[in-house]
């Protein structure tokens, strides 16, 4: 069963910037900001993820959830810090597709810090036309 608690996962968020903790765990992990929209026939979801390595990132998709996996290496502790603010540790965020998506044919790009994922609609999920019969014929706008 996934647990989704958006307004405890804010609080959360709201206070490690108050206390100023950034520090992502596997138990406990980053938040990463997402944009989504729908082109046409299929969905885009766009992830930041500035200074992760590509090699660190990890998509998958299991039982219609689609979760994005990425980390981001603790910094050296020996630096004379004056600020950090940047999050680092353990990024994840999880998305529900259900089964009007393709969860077969989703494509990921990951370019200048930004995850693009390419999600399609499902055939099945598609618009179409329903032809209208009229008295046993089918009717002329169909």
């Amino acid at each position: 069963m996934l647990r989704f608690d958006p307004i405890f996962r804010d609080l959360d968020r709201l206070t490690r910037q108050l206390w100023g903790t950034t520090l992502g765990t596997a138990a406990r992990p980053a938040l990463m900001p997402m944009d989504a929209w729908r082109e046409a026939d299929k969905i885009v979801v766009e992830l930041d993820l500035p200074g992760i390595k590509a090699d660190s990132l990890d998509v998958n998709v299991e039982n219609d959830t689609l979760t994005v996996r990425a980390e981001r290496p603790p910094v050296d502790d020996a630096r004379d810090w004056l600020t950090g603010e940047r999050p680092h540790g353990v990024f994840s965020r999880q998305l529900y597709l259900g089964t009007g998506l393709d969860a077969d044919h989703i494509t990921a790009d990951y370019t200048d810090g930004v995850l693009r994922l390419t999600i399609p609609v499902a055939e099945a999920a598609k618009p179409r036309k329903i032809p209208v019969e009229a008295g046993g014929r089918k009717a002329i706008n169909a």
